[in-house]
């Protein structure tokens, strides 16, 4: 009998949970929703990997932490964690140049 611990994922759950998403997206999406409310060392572990992998920019991964990029920014640059300074895309600079105008409105307020 094969016992796994801790220290090993559940491969076959994690399997389990990439083809039950292809099928029931709506039930995999309810369940990790809750998961990365639950719990914010994951949550923070997720975000900060998808944007050391460039699927997400800085922008995202503050909104995804529920921090201001300038906040996230400071933190970054506190833990040694790269930033990718400048947009990719135009997008990306549109959606920086939004952030920084809520920034700024929020503070007059």
């Amino acid at each position: 009998m094969v016992v796994e611990t801790l220290s090993h994922p559940q491969t076959w759950a994690l399997e389990q949970l990439t083809r039950l998403a292809r099928h029931r997206p709506e039930l995999v999406s309810a369940a990790l929703n809750r998961l990365l409310s639950e719990d914010p060392e994951l949550r923070w572990a997720l975000v900060v990997g998808a944007y050391l992998e460039r699927q997400i920019n800085l922008g995202k991964a503050a909104e995804l932490l529920g921090v201001h990029e300038m906040v996230l920014r400071e933190r970054f640059l506190a833990l040694g964690i790269p930033l990718r300074i400048g947009p990719a895309d135009l997008a990306e600079a549109r959606a920086e140049v939004e952030a920084i105008r809520a920034w700024f409105s929020s503070e007059q307020e």
